[in-house]
């Protein structure tokens, strides 16, 4: 990938790993427009098993609800592309893992999808942990379908070491 990405994102992973075996924790991720990509990154680490418990890739609605159990009435509100909707997703990944803490993802990724309130490349994280910080972060990235989708692992990754660290995601 362009701008070498992926060197970025395999970092990213590997210095994830490093902090949540030190702390003895483990991470759970909820996936949506990145369809199992943070999933992916982490499992590229040799070892991850001792600091991954599980990912959940829920790209529909009724996925949400059904894996991770993210209320049919938080969908219908505010929509699957939303701060209530990730966040939900984010607390589900914990509830239904063993997980210290947890990345959830969901967007509009395109080049189809976007609308005026949501275009391509609104993307929406939410974080949480088992001490009951959470909170969601929004981003819009630029680019193709590939690269709002690379850029969305890169800021999860980037948010999970920071909550590993005992830090806030970046703003």
């Amino acid at each position: 990938m362009a701008d070498g990405i992926d060197a970025v994102i395999e970092g990213l992973a590997r210095d994830l790993g490093v902090a949540l075996k030190s702390r003895g924790l483990s991470a759970a991720t909820a996936e949506s427009c990145t369809g199992g990509w943070v999933a992916m990154a982490i499992t590229g680490v040799a070892g991850s098993s001792e600091w991954f418990d599980r990912g959940f890739v829920t790209y529909s609605n009724a996925a949400k609800q059904e894996q991770i159990s993210v209320p049919a009435a938080t969908i219908d509100a505010y929509g699957a592309v939303s701060a209530e909707t990730a966040t939900a997703m984010a607390q589900g990944a914990l509830r239904h893992s063993r997980a210290a803490i947890a990345v959830a993802i969901t967007g509009v990724a395109g080049p189809t999808g976007g609308s005026e309130q949501k275009p391509v490349g609104t993307v929406w994280f939410g974080f949480a942990a088992r001490d009951d910080r959470h909170l969601a972060r929004h981003r819009r990235f630029s680019g193709d379908r590939t690269a709002v989708r690379a850029q969305a692992v890169r800021y999860a990754l980037e948010g999970l070491l920071g909550l590993a660290t005992g830090q806030l995601p970046p703003d």
